[in-house]
Parts: structure tokens; C-alpha cells; sequence
């Protein structure tokens, strides 16, 4: 997200669980998952993460968790697909898209099959209730609305 409409905020969420179930010769069957404790948001600024977590934004006391369950894949071209799911926080319910790359299978250290995606989509916070914001003396707003989200997953086949 920008921030004083000049710059971006990185931030990750350390804690979280997710699923996916897959055949890697047919990505139509992806089915994915993921719940997300949002007391463990890091952007590397203290003071930052504490308001991120406060009623102004997340409310992590009264929302712990944000939830992702995928509901179709769709626009198929080889390794590239979108994942339709519904993006759930502090309660409130949206469909989003995420442009997704599979990046493939591979054996890992100990013998463990693992498997790469990379995901990108946008949302506006405020479909949410993630409206805090401040005007800057120029005027500008000091949080941007469109947030960015990133994900980068190598996972593990389960019972490896």
C-alpha cells in the first residue's frame, strides 16, 4: 500500500496455516486454503505493526485471523491460472482474484516432495473497514486504499 502517496509498506504476516490440495498435471483441481493470525503482521516498524493491529485498522483483539478459502480456477495457460476465492477480514466477506504462477515440483533435502506458487492481487482495504487514514499538510492521504498482496508458497506434501 502507498504511504504519504509517494512510497510503498511492506509488510508480512508471520503466522499462518494454509492448504493446498493439487494434482500438478491438472491445476484446475487446486483447492486452497489459508487462515492467518493478524497479531503477527511485520513491517518492520514497531509502532506501525501496533497501530496496524489497533481498532483503526485490523482489530487483531477482536478479528485474530484472516481467512482465504479458493472456490474455482479459471483462464488456464500452462503454468499460469487465476484462483477465485473468498477473502474474509474482521468479518467481512469478499471474492477476490489472484494471477498465480505455478512454479513447479521438486524433491526437497530429506527426500520431501515440495511444490512453488507465486500469487498477486489487489484489494481496496476499505471493503474491509480498513478506513483510518490522515490528510498530509499537501493534502495527499497518508494510507492508500489499494493494497498490494504478495504471496510466495513453497509447500510441503503432507505425511513427507
Amino acid at each position: 500500500m502507498r504511504h504519504l502517496g509517494i512510497s510503498f509498506v511492506n509488510g508480512v504476516f508471520e503466522d499462518y496455516d494454509a492448504t493446498l490440495q493439487f494434482d500438478p498435471n491438472d491445476l484446475s483441481t487446486l483447492k486452497a486454503t489459508a487462515t492467518i493470525r493478524v497479531a503477527s503482521i511485520n513491517t518492520g516498524i514497531e509502532r506501525r505493526d501496533n497501530h496496524l493491529r489497533s481498532p483503526d485498522f485490523f482489530d487483531a483483539e477482536k478479528y485474530p485471523e484472516i481467512r482465504f478459502v479458493s472456490k474455482e480456477v479459471r483462464n488456464i495457460q500452462g503454468n499460469k491460472f487465476q484462483l477465485v476465492g473468498d477473502l474474509t477480514i474482521k468479518d467481512v466477506t469478499k471474492e477476490v482474484v489472484l494471477d498465480v504462477e505455478f512454479l513447479g515440483t521438486a524433491q526437497g533435502m530429506q527426500g520431501e516432495l515440495r511444490a512453488a506458487f507465486t500469487a498477486r492481487g489487489t484489494i481496496d482495504r476499505f471493503d474491509y473497514g480498513l478506513q483510518w487514514n490522515r490528510l498530509t499538510e499537501a493534502g495527499g492521504v497518508v494510507v492508500g486504499r489499494e493494497v498490494t498482496l504478495l504471496i510466495d508458497i513453497e509447500a510441503v506434501q503432507e505425511g513427507a
